[in-house]
């Protein structure tokens, strides 16, 4: 009987370690059809993107970008497993208001904290006047499952250029494409 309990106890624990296993495979949020990701976020969860093509409407070009597009740059955060010191380059440069946001998913589930980013273009009703932290507001951006629609809390408020970019992953892996987003801050100059 104990040698069952201990194979029961062996099995559940093999179970629980190749889901984990599962949900850490995929490479990077893209706004192409170039394949799905995860995002890393502050409460440690993990989640798939989008593979959505679209920018949001009324995004405007940045004047002039620190990080030029089709120039490359060091990422110097982590929003995902392995982005942290991977060389980029850069595919698109924006300027606009950039939020990180606690939401509960439209399709459930544990609430997201402190998710980075969501910009301006991406609060449903909107408009030009930057909201302030601790403004309710109500997602229309679809990087990930359960996002577009949510009910979500502004965490924090930054007016700066972001940039979308392409990337290998600086542990390996399949190339990322068209990650939204990155905030200048978050880049520094390839050496």
């Amino acid at each position: 009987m104990k040698k069952k309990i201990a194979l029961l106890g062996t099995t559940v624990i093999l179970a629980i370690a190749l889901s984990a296993c599962g949900n850490s495979s995929d490479q990077g949020q893209t706004v192409n059809n170039n394949g799905q990701g995860m995002n890393m976020d502050n409460s440690g969860m993990d989640m798939k993107h989008s593979s959505s093509d679209k920018l949001p409407a009324g995004l405007k070009d940045a004047n002039d970008p620190k990080f030029k597009v089709g120039s490359q740059a060091v990422i110097l955060d982590d929003h995902m497993p392995g982005m942290k010191g991977a060389t980029a380059t850069i595919v698109g440069a924006f300027d606009t208001t950039v939020y990180t946001v606690s939401y509960v998913p439209t399709t459930g589930g544990d609430k997201v904290t402190n998710h980075k980013w969501v910009v301006q273009e991406e609060i449903m009703n909107a408009g030009d006047t930057p909201f302030v932290k601790g403004d309710e507001v109500t997602l229309a951006a679809d990087h990930m499952k359960g996002m577009d629609g949510a009910k979500a809390t502004i965490d924090s408020v930054e007016q700066t250029t972001v940039y979308v970019v392409d990337y290998t992953p600086a542990t390996g892996g399949e190339p990322v494409k068209n990650h939204k987003w990155v905030t200048e801050s978050e880049l520094s100059e390839v050496k």
